[in-house]
């Protein structure tokens, strides 16, 4: 990383790494306004369906996800991005190990 300690460059998919079975994060920035997290799933894992108070951005960095909204599914891999409605149940689950840069956006 370069830059000053508010501004710098980041290579999203070095900054999280995979674990055997488990699902990691790390929060990038946290604000008022929202917050992003980066996570790395390993293959086969999953967040199970749930609902969140804020407007979210699923951004894939690498690998494939499923995303389920409204028990509507998606099959996103990277690059692809999707947009989860506030107060909407879904969940994730990893097709093949996957990076994710989520961006949860408050109001």
């Amino acid at each position: 990383m370069s830059g000053s300690p508010t501004t710098q460059v980041l290579r999203l998919v070095e900054l999280v790494d995979y674990q055997p079975g488990a699902v990691v994060s790390r929060q990038i920035s946290k604000s008022e306004a929202g917050n992003v997290t980066l996570f790395a799933f390993d293959s086969g894992q999953e967040l199970a369906e749930h609902t969140a108070p804020f407007q979210a951005l699923v951004h894939v960095l690498e690998g494939t996800a499923r995303v389920r909204i409204a028990a509507q599914p998606f099959e996103l891999q990277a690059g692809d991005s999707i947009l989860m409605p506030a107060g909407v149940p879904h969940s994730l689950s990893a097709l093949s190990r996957f990076k994710m840069l989520l961006t949860m956006i408050r109001g």
